[in-house]
């Protein structure tokens, strides 16, 4: 016992442990808990500073940030409830089509626009919008269904376009600097859009439409919109050139988060912005920045403290990985990817399976490319939604309640492993990549 005491990862792994289990829970607020864990962990030297808070250096968090300040522009100025009640008149018959319809819209601009934070940020207050034309109300059941199927459609479908989620880019990265492996677009796209993005896109659809019913109530009548104000021209031009940065980004080399940021601050210029201090202060969410900056800064010290090293070193001793029974080694690498993701979250979980993978490789006699793409299915399905960080932004944006997000998340993860996962292993077959 005494070993375990001196050992050099207890402390850090007693931090990251505690952390952990009090977002899972929920036993404090979030943002609380990142601020437990900034504080102890400064406290305890688990980590220098620049770790620890390493996730404010981050781009994820400045995508937050400039994503709530554009939010709270595009509600004042009406763009929102513009863009809702073209939306509204068409798709609000049933609430099928409805939760249908904010799924694909999701799932679609992930096509033009790299950053999960800038997507949630851009439908949530379009879609809060459309929901209120139907008749649903903010902190009801629906709407809880609406706020989530953003957040998971973002999130989770958004896994099988190469560069549209942060933990596809530290995947390809880490593939390319370890193995000299270069990731391409397309054929990445026909292996996970089939399983992970088309039948995992209904099941999310339809596990909404079961978890969280609604009726919407289509509007009787439909009136023509007013003529567009200056302001919401000027803002429109705005998202047209930010959008348009985004998707142009590999030309440039500019960040999303920093384009967005530019953005932020020109929406909080005075007399050339479109909201004043008091409206940032009221429309920003502090405290979600606070959790996302944690769970950031828990992924790096998990790493840099070698905390990740360690477990996945001892996942790889007990799976089954065997080279006589490929399905079972398909299930086990990806079970190694969901236990990662309870403690590095899914943006820190491909930075180490990737440096693992030529062992698993020859654990399991699968190619070495194979190897590094069954993790996609592990990472993009989050059983807890402190595992990845576009949800918690998209429940904090919606105002859902964490057991609304941990329902969702378990039952479509239960789902996913249930009638997914032989699916995905078939597919591989199917594309001769076992």
């Amino acid at each position: 016992m005494s070993l375990w005491f001196s050992h050099p990862l207890f402390l850090p792994s007693l931090v990251v442990g505690i952390t952990i289990i009090l977002w899972a829970t929920s036993l404090l607020p979030e943002f609380i808990t990142a601020l437990l864990f900034f504080t102890v962990a400064m406290a305890a030297k688990i980590a220098p500073p620049e770790v620890i808070f390493g996730g404010f250096a981050s781009s994820a968090f400045w995508l937050v940030f400039s994503g709530f300040v554009l939010g709270v522009a595009i509600r004042k100025t009406g763009l929102a409830d513009r863009a809702a009640r073209a939306l509204s008149a068409r798709l609000t018959d049933s609430w099928l089509r409805m939760v249908a319809s904010v799924v694909l819209l999701s799932y679609a601009l992930a096509f033009v626009m790299p950053s999960n934070m800038g997507r949630i940020a851009l439908l949530m207050p379009i879609v809060a919008a459309m929901a209120s034309r139907a008749g649903i109300k903010e902190g009801t059941r629906p709407w809880y269904g609406l706020a989530l199927a953003v957040g998971f459609g973002t999130f989770q479908l958004s896994a099988t376009i190469l560069p549209a989620n942060v933990p596809n880019l530290v995947m390809s990265g880490a593939a390319e600097g370890a193995w000299g492996i270069h990731l391409n677009y397309l054929p990445y796209l026909l292996l996970h859009t089939p399983v992970l993005g088309w039948l995992k896109g209904a099941l999310l659809i339809g596990l909404i439409c079961w978890l969280f019913p609604g009726k919407p109530q289509p509007p009787k009548s439909v009136q023509a919109a007013p003529p567009m104000s200056a302001a919401e021209k000027r803002l429109a031009w705005l998202l047209a050139i930010v959008l348009t940065l985004w998707v142009t980004e590999s030309w440039h080399g500019i960040g999303p988060a920093w384009t967005g940021l530019v953005a932020a601050c020109v929406t909080l210029l005075p007399r050339v912005g479109f909201i004043s201090g008091e409206e940032f202060s009221a429309g920003v969410n502090i405290r979600t920045c606070i959790y996302v900056a944690g769970i950031l800064g828990l992924a790096i010290t998990v790493t840099q403290t070698g905390i990740g090293d360690a477990v996945g070193e001892a996942l790889l001793r007990v799976m089954p990985l065997d080279p006589e029974r490929p399905f079972t080694s398909f299930v086990a690498l990806t079970g190694i990817t969901t236990a990662l993701n309870f403690i590095m979250t899914a943006n820190g979980v491909p930075a180490l399976y990737t440096t693992f993978a030529q062992s698993f490789a020859e654990a399991t006699n699968f190619p070495l490319l194979s190897v590094i793409m069954i993790q996609v299915l592990g990472y993009s399905t989050p059983l807890l939604p402190y595992q990845a960080s576009p949800i918690v932004v998209a429940m904090a944006l919606g105002k859902v309640p964490a057991r609304a997000g941990m329902m969702l998340c378990l039952a479509l993860a239960a789902a996913s492993y249930l009638l997914l996962l032989p699916l995905d292993y078939l597919w591989y077959q199917v594309l001769g990549k076992l």
